[in-house]
């Protein structure tokens, strides 16, 4: 390669990298949005409702599931764990309060009356 084509070739380099001196920054989209929408753009079009999707599964290991496929920030991946978990949890207490009621319904019940003779 002949010197005046190195040179010719550093110039439009140079010149490329002058002229596109503006960065593209990136934007979160979801920045700033609760959980539920973020659950309503990102994931009703696969799962129906949050309900069993955190089910069996530890914190940690849906939260980094969930930010490499579904979210675009480790923020939103955190919220969306924190909103999916307590969408079961909620489901497990109404579900134990139920149970612990009819318990408690059936103890607190006075004896039947003994028929006379």
């Amino acid at each position: 390669m002949s010197p005046t084509k190195a040179r010719c070739g550093l110039f439009v380099l140079a010149a490329m990298a002058a002229l596109g001196g503006s960065v593209a920054v990136a934007q979160n989209l979801d920045k700033g949005k609760p959980a539920p929408k973020l659950f309503a753009e990102s994931c009703v079009s696969c799962h129906r409702s949050p309900r069993g999707l955190a089910k069996d599964r530890f914190h940690l290991t849906l939260y980094l599931f969930l930010q490499k496929h579904y979210s675009s920030s480790s923020s939103s991946a955190w919220a969306l764990t924190s909103y999916l978990e307590s969408v079961d949890s909620g489901k497990r207490v109404a579900a134990k309060s139920a149970a612990k009621t009819g318990a408690s319904r059936s103890s607190v019940r006075p004896p039947a009356p003994v028929p006379a003779r």
